[in-house]
């Protein structure tokens, strides 16, 4: 027996027709009267590259492509528009056999792409192509920058070496379905939100709150609390004093490898002065003998403030990235826009 899950609220539905803007089926309504419908080209291309840079990475197709295929009018949404326009009731049937008969050529998602070069052709005859034009742009737009963003974050964290780069921008994210998938589309390894992994298929990650270390009596508790639940496992070094908390850390570690088997893989920072802490836990984790223990640091980070923390030589292994990713954010200190 299937068990059906139902919101307490209304969700928004998803009507493919209705994903226009006003004007595309006023403009349609004015071609359908003059009878102007010829096979038409749309190309969907920017004029500049965000963040200050060159390039962009496309992403977005398969959403674009899923909503051409759905595209068309129920009766209910052709009631909607017969409400709020005047239009005739022989445009109104028109749109009710309304199909996309034409062809679209794109580039395929992860190439790299520069200002004023297609990205997406679209040929139809000119209302099909009219109305399935905002469509296309929100998909391709969106998912474009995020993967865009993603894949200059990942870029600024492999200086001198590879480091993985973990989405963690669901609480703050335009999208976040969207910002996941075009995220890894630009080089992060995974995402921690788990409705993503599901859907695509994505490698899935995440560390642990500030509050569950909080939750016990000491850090020491919690410590040991995490370390006994997982066989590799992750601490949160910075809820109170980042250096006192390695020390503690390193002494779960040892006891909980020796008594369990579990192995701390990595420890987070996610305040504080990442270069001179990120170094001081190096040295305490390699004195211990815990040179494979990575070090992620996370909290409000992008790639100018990456690049600037490996440039000052900040003990580093990995990333996550929330805020800036999820937003497609440009810089204030860099004076860069992000669209």
């Amino acid at each position: 027996m299937n068990e059906v899950i139902a919101m307490h609220r209304r969700a928004p539905g998803f009507h493919p027709g209705l994903m226009t803007d006003m004007y595309h089926p006023d403009s349609a309504y004015v071609s359908w009267r003059t009878g102007h419908n010829g096979l038409t080209t749309f190309d969907l291309y920017t004029r500049t590259a965000p963040f200050g840079g060159a390039y962009l990475l496309v992403a977005g197709l398969e959403a674009a492509l899923e909503f051409v295929q759905a595209f068309r009018y129920t009766p209910e949404e052709l009631k909607f528009l017969a409400n709020i326009r005047d239009y005739d009731a022989a445009f109104l049937d028109e749109l009710a056999n309304l199909r996309f008969t034409g062809e679209i050529l794109a580039l395929p998602e992860g190439s790299i792409v520069f200002p004023n070069e297609p990205i997406m052709r679209i040929t139809a005859p000119f209302r099909e192509a009219l109305l399935i034009e905002a469509g296309l742009l929100q998909a391709i737009n969106l998912s474009t920058l995020i993967a865009t963003k993603a894949s200059r974050i990942v870029y600024a964290a492999e200086q001198g070496r590879p480091r993985r780069v973990a989405e963690f921008a669901f609480r703050r994210a335009q999208e976040p379905l969207t910002v996941a998938r075009a995220s890894y589309i630009g080089g992060c390894a995974s995402t921690s939100l788990l409705n993503a992994a599901y859907e695509f298929r994505l490698p899935a990650t995440g560390t642990v709150p500030h509050a569950l270390i909080e939750l016990f009596s000491t850090e020491e508790e919690a410590f040991e609390a995490i370390s006994a639940a997982y066989n590799r496992y992750t601490l949160l070094l910075d809820t109170y004093d980042p250096r006192n908390a390695i020390h503690t850390a390193i002494a779960v570690a040892l006891r909980s490898q020796e008594t369990l088997g579990h192995t701390l893989a990595a420890v987070r920072l996610d305040s504080g002065d990442l270069v001179a802490d990120s170094n001081y836990i190096r040295e305490q984790l390699d004195r211990a003998g815990l040179e494979n223990v990575r070090i992620l640091a996370s909290g409000d980070l992008d790639e100018w403030k990456i690049s600037e923390l490996l440039q000052a030589g900040a003990a580093i292994d990995s990333f996550g990235v929330g805020t800036t990713l999820g937003s497609g954010a440009g810089s204030i200190e860099q004076g860069v826009s992000g669209t």
